[in-house]
């Protein structure tokens, strides 16, 4: 018969019993109260006994504990199966789907999984199910996102340096035309909602394809929104036209909710109305235009996106009334809670200097 392992020396009974009060794992705590018996003078039989385990078991106690104290009486996770993949067959996974497919050599223009599995076999000639790889590929951290739209024609030189030269840009205007104002920064944009409706995504049984009211008349309203995210305020008016007047008169709507004694920097696009010569800016309000064909830049886009999937999609406008008001109704529940205006609407680059 083999002789019993002493406990560690750097503990006693009444420290484990301690232990045993504070920790949360109700395991942890029994396999302490048994140890705890042994050091005031116990048999191994007697901790048996209270631990309500076998000699052996109270034997592998006494091992993990002595080799990494009390964190060694906690349950840890089961290994499970190892990987089908290595590090660096999964490195050259990351790669790929960072790098996208090519689609005269592989066939299609975004990454499936089947897509995936087939690329790993004919790269290592490593086979995985679909189910083991989408299991891989969430480890690493990926998801299944909705694309965000970019211009084919955009100068991400021009958009990195615009981001860079915004706090100058701000600093500039307040010391200027704002000096000994408090600043608001504010983003405007429009939103054209008509008949023709979109159409959202919608919780259905799999395999079955629903559907939803359509029209196809053509009548429409825009809505001429701006939001100002760090107070989470809004200002918009719903017009018949998208053109120079409608713009002025979005303008004086601005303008009468900047806060008094502050001045306000408008972001907006270099559409031909925003940068008419025509254009009746005032006074608490600078322009500040984005570089072309960079519409990601402006949080407006993400509130139109919000508020159609939430309450102006799946409709049947029955006129042009119809419209308007819902346009009114969805913008005067989005001034209502303005966490989500302060949520979708700030940027890192305009608030984070």
């Amino acid at each position: 018969m083999g002789s019993a392992v002493s406990l560690r020396v750097d503990f006693d009974g009444d420290k484990l019993r301690l232990l045993a009060r504070q920790t949360k794992d109700a395991s942890q705590a029994r396999r302490l109260l048994a140890l705890a018996s042994i050091y005031d003078g116990g048999s191994r039989a007697d901790a048996a006994r209270l631990g309500s385990v076998t000699l052996q078991i109270v034997r592998d106690w006494v091992v993990r504990f002595n080799a990494r104290g009390p964190e060694g009486l906690i349950n840890g996770k089961a290994p499970g199966k190892p990987s089908l993949l290595n590090a660096d067959q999964r490195a050259a996974l990351e790669k790929a789907i960072e790098r996208g497919p090519t689609p005269y050599l592989d066939g299609v223009v975004r990454w499936r999984l089947c897509d995936l599995v087939q690329w790993l076999w004919e790269e290592f000639r490593v086979s995985v199910s679909e189910q083991t790889l989408g299991r891989e590929v969430r480890s690493l951290g990926y998801r299944k996102l909705s694309a965000r739209p970019r211009h084919h024609a955009q100068d991400t030189d021009a958009v990195e340096a615009f981001k860079k030269k915004f706090p100058t840009a701000v600093a500039e205007i307040a010391t200027g035309p704002a000096k000994g104002k408090v600043i608001e920064i504010w983003y405007q944009d429009e939103a054209r909602i008509g008949q023709k409706n979109k159409i959202t995504r919608r919780w259905a049984k799999r395999g079955s394809r629903p559907s939803a009211p359509h029209d196809q008349r053509t009548r429409s309203a825009y809505i001429f929104g701006a939001i100002c995210p760090r107070h989470g305020k809004g200002a918009a008016l719903v017009m018949p036209w998208c053109d120079t007047h409608a713009m002025n008169q979005h303008l004086i709507e601005i303008s009468r909710n900047v806060a008094d004694g502050a001045h306000a920097i408008l972001i907006m696009d270099q559409a031909g109305w925003h940068m008419s010569n025509n254009l009746a800016v005032p006074e608490n309000i600078t322009v500040l235009p984005l570089p072309p064909k960079s519409p990601e830049l402006n949080p407006v886009e993400n509130i139109w996106q919000y508020m159609r999937e939430n309450w102006l999609s799946n409709r049947i406008f029955k006129s042009y009334e119809d419209i308007v008001d819902h346009c009114c109704h969805a913008w005067r529940t989005l001034q209502s809670q303005p966490w989500k205006i302060m949520s979708i609407g700030r940027r890192k680059w305009a608030n984070g200097f």
